[in-house]
């Protein structure tokens, strides 16, 4: 079985069906958020889950009662499972791997962000599905959040009046041991959460950073070893608007972010997180109103956005040069913080972007307690 020849074997039959997913890598993001999703995502199903530990394979085959295989037999998981499409959430140094294979084999993927860790491998990914005829998608949730959208709404009205900055402060505490620390897989305070920020000052902005510069901040400890403690950065917009954000593995928690105009400003509190109530406040000039958006599931609205494109055969967005975009203004920020002083940034065309007709909203989940996953904080 293809999933790029489902359209042309079934016809209008391809209308009433579930798209059937692979989840590659069962980390703590996939168990407690992916996995629990598709209880919401009414055009979707799990049917494989593939990783490489046998405690997760044995609970959470059982769990989901769905069969489990090792990454050596992906293919095969694909084959023997009617896979139409995978959703890849393994270590970021090993995104594209698994894309090229699951493209290879004629399957749809959704791959977590950041796409990769380099330009390179962003490319090959996006080679990858075209040369196969396959749709690819990088899990970009707050996409669909109704909150985000909810401020990039008001920072289209114009009520802001002409938008000048942007800042934003995420952070949070890392253990020792995380995979968030380990350089050898991708980990580092910008391609976690960082990107993050990136991601927003680019929708709210509806525009490409043009230069960068950063520092990295490092106290010291072992946890911090291999990766920076705190990254702080300054990004340059056309039209002379900055975007100021400071991402931290070595923090309290902290997740907001400002946009401010020559007529008013938007603060999003909780802004990035994906469990717990958004507050969003909107100041223009001595008016302020306060909305609050109630908790939901931010993964489901993924799956069933990115079925809904398989089965309509239509091009999902956020699309790989999404996640090239935000992958090539990571990799100059790293640079700058190296060489000390500015870096150039040749931005990625872009004709979509998040709006408010990409809105899905369910409810929220129940986080399952996982299995041999080390917890994210």
């Amino acid at each position: 079985m293809l999933a790029r020849n489902l359209l042309e074997n079934q016809g209008s039959d391809m209308r009433n069906k579930k798209i059937r997913y692979a989840v590659v890598g069962l980390g703590h993001i996939a168990q407690t958020a992916v996995l629990p999703a598709f209880k919401h995502a009414e055009n979707s199903e799990l049917a494989a889950v593939v990783t490489g530990n046998r405690e997760k394979d044995r609970k959470l085959s059982e769990r989901y009662r769905v069969k489990a295989y090792n990454y050596d037999d992906l293919e095969a998981a694909l084959e023997r499972e009617q896979v139409d499409a995978v959703y890849i959430a393994t270590p970021n140094i090993l995104h594209r791997e698994h894309t090229e294979r699951a493209a290879k084999a004629g399957v749809h993927v959704l791959c977590e962000k950041p796409m990769a860790t380099t330009q390179e491998d962003c490319e090959a990914m996006m080679r990858a599905a075209a040369e196969n005829n396959v749709k690819l998608m990088i899990a970009y949730r707050l996409h669909f959040n109704d909150a985000n959208l909810h401020a990039v709404r008001t920072a289209k009205s114009g009520d802001l009046g002409d938008l000048r900055y942007f800042a934003s402060l995420f952070g949070l505490q890392v253990k020792e041991g995380n995979v968030r620390t380990r350089k050898d897989l991708g980990g580092g305070t910008l391609f976690d959460i960082g990107i993050y920020c990136i991601n927003a000052a680019r929708y709210l902005f509806r525009d490409e950073p043009i230069e960068v510069v950063a520092l990295t901040a490092n106290n010291g400890e072992r946890r911090f070893a291999e990766i920076e403690e705190t990254t702080g950065v300054v990004m340059r917009f056309p039209h002379e608007r900055l975007a100021m954000f400071t991402c931290s593995f070595g923090s309290t928690d902290v997740s907001y972010y400002d946009l401010v105009g020559t007529k008013g400003h938007v603060r999003l509190e909780n802004a990035y997180e994906y469990q717990g109530e958004l507050k969003c406040v909107t100041t223009i000039g001595e008016k302020k109103t306060e909305k609050i958006f109630e908790p939901g599931d931010q993964f489901a609205p993924e799956l069933i956005y990115f079925s809904d494109c398989i089965i309509h055969d239509r091009a999902p967005e956020p699309s790989g040069s999404e996640g090239l975009a935000d992958v090539r203004v990571i990799n100059a920020i790293y640079e700058s913080a190296e060489i000390g002083r500015a870096v150039r940034i040749e931005p990625v065309p872009k004709k979509r972007r998040p709006d408010e007709t990409m809105r899905i909203k369910r409810p929220p989940v129940k986080t399952p307690k996982p299995v041999g996953a080390s917890a994210p904080h």
